[in-house]
């Protein structure tokens, strides 16, 4: 039923860092010497170690703690120089330090010194020791690792205290299981309660990337479906230590874990979506209840014009735009009947015979009394539509794909979601409406308008085709 991407994937990349400097802090402090080894979760795969040019005074004291001389760093390479070799070395893997905000925020500046943002998810070894290592007098590197046993022979040096850390980082990854969730990385993960047949090895093997991905009980039936921009930290939290009792209870049911990728955060929102109003499965009931309960709707009366309505949701009708109640409705329709010259009659928002207050007030333009043409007035209320209808009548949103030569495509079209699917860079597209030949075709509801809506207001798309 669904694709299933397990042994594709490796598990999470790490990379240990160490440096040394001239100084304490950003202010009077520059870079002599970094190591960064690569590891994936079992050993490490990579390293890179270089002494580093400050360009700047390194004091006798500081040459005494770490035995690095102005001499030895005089025909070093600058920061510059080394910068790709880091950037390289870093690429998609999260950033290890013992005291990390003190490395991290060094090479953070060294970077924005030459104007690239470094930016990586990290995790502190000092406060994931005091967390999976309680009870220790200290946990400075040199205290921590004489009383674990850990060697190091060039302490205050950035390879020797790299790899020491490397053997604490090690042994802090066992004590957790081998999980550690970047996005929240001081949370135990507990092997207690897990299903049998589901097992730490399958859980690190998870992509963490963008898709869907479904959790099944023994029987392969779905019980939960969700989305993530990383799929592994995602069934991390859900299944490490669960506090709920709906948590436990899914830990204990998770007999296998399947997904799909997505690559466009909005595709694998609209895909969640859908699979949850079929599919329902047990754990998604919250999600499958909406919160939009009272929709704006619009018809056609006898004489013409174009009126709007708030009502409950049928979930039938299409409305277009939702709200979570009739107060917060009707406060909304009021600042746009403001905003576009409506009539507060023909919102619904006004009974009388005489036309409308406003009307009363010299503020309405007589559409309630048939003074305004409907024409006119029509042509107001479409302006409001289309604004809630996506901003466009028909337009492609191209997003991320699954691979860096691959656009994913969302296409509206007359006011209405259409649905969405995958195109090659170098796919030939002589008119807009030929991207319909590559989407699969789903239902517009008015959980797709909310999802799509508040997609595009945060602007996280590549690029609006309007047709």
């Amino acid at each position: 039923m669904f694709n299933i991407w397990i042994s594709k994937f490796v598990s999470s990349m790490y990379v240990i860092v160490d440096i040394e400097t001239t100084g304490g802090n950003l202010n009077n402090g520059k870079i002599t010497e970094i190591a960064i080894y690569r590891h994936d979760g079992n050993k490490v795969i990579d390293e890179f170690v270089s002494l580093v040019n400050p360009d700047s005074y390194i004091p006798p004291f500081i040459s005494s703690l770490t035995g690095i001389t102005n001499e030895m760093v005089e025909s070093a390479p600058p920061f510059y120089q080394v910068a790709k070799d880091i950037v390289e070395i870093c690429k998609d893997a999260v950033f290890v330090a013992h005291n990390a905000g003190f490395d991290y925020n060094f090479i953070k500046a060294e970077f924005k010194s030459l104007g690239f943002d470094f930016s990586m998810p990290t995790v502190c070894t000092v406060k994931l020791s005091r967390k999976l290592l309680p009870g220790h007098a200290s946990y400075s590197l040199g205290k921590l690792c004489d009383a674990l046993g850990i060697a190091n022979g060039a302490r205050h040096r950035a390879a020797g205290d790299a790899l020491a850390t490397v053997e604490l980082f090690e042994l802090l990854l066992s004590k957790n299981n081998g999980l550690i969730n970047p996005e929240d990385p001081y949370t135990e993960f507990s092997a207690d309660g897990l299903h049998p047949q589901l097992s730490i090895a399958i859980i690190k093997e998870l992509p963490n990337e963008t898709g869907v991905y479904y959790i099944h009980d023994e029987n392969g039936d779905l019980v939960y479906i969700g989305k993530s921009k990383k799929i592994r930290n995602r069934i991390i939290t859900h299944l490490g230590n669960p506090k709920t009792k709906k948590g436990l209870e899914m830990k204990q049911k998770a007999a296998s874990i399947s997904c799909e990728l997505t690559g466009s955060e909005l595709i694998a929102l609209l895909k969640e979506s859908q699979e949850i109003k079929e599919e329902k499965p047990r754990y998604n009931r919250a999600q499958r209840r909406s919160r939009n309960q009272v929709g704006l709707y619009h018809y056609r009366d006898r004489k013409g014009y174009l009126r709007l309505i708030l009502k409950p949701n049928s979930g039938v009708e299409i409305p277009a735009t939702t709200f979570e109640s009739l107060k917060e409705g009707r406060d909304q329709l009021f600042k746009w009947i403001e905003e576009y010259e409506l009539c507060q009659q023909l919102c619904g928002l006004y009974d009388g015979n005489n036309g409308c207050f406003q009307y009363q007030l010299k503020t309405c333009r007589g559409a309630c009394v048939g003074e305004e043409l409907d024409e006119a007035y029509n042509l107001r209320v479409n302006q409001l539509l289309t604004k809630l209808s996506y901003g466009y009548n028909n337009v492609v949103i191209m997003d991320k794909g699954r691979s860096n030569d691959e656009i994913g495509i969302v296409i509206i079209e007359n006011g209405r979601y259409l649905g969405w699917g995958y195109i090659y860079e170098d796919t030939v597209i002589e008119s807009p409406k030929e991207f319909k030949d590559h989407i699969k075709l789903y239902n517009d509801n008015r959980d797709t308008r909310v999802i799509i809506n508040q997609y595009l207001r945060q602007k996280k798309h590549k690029k609006l085709i309007p047709y």
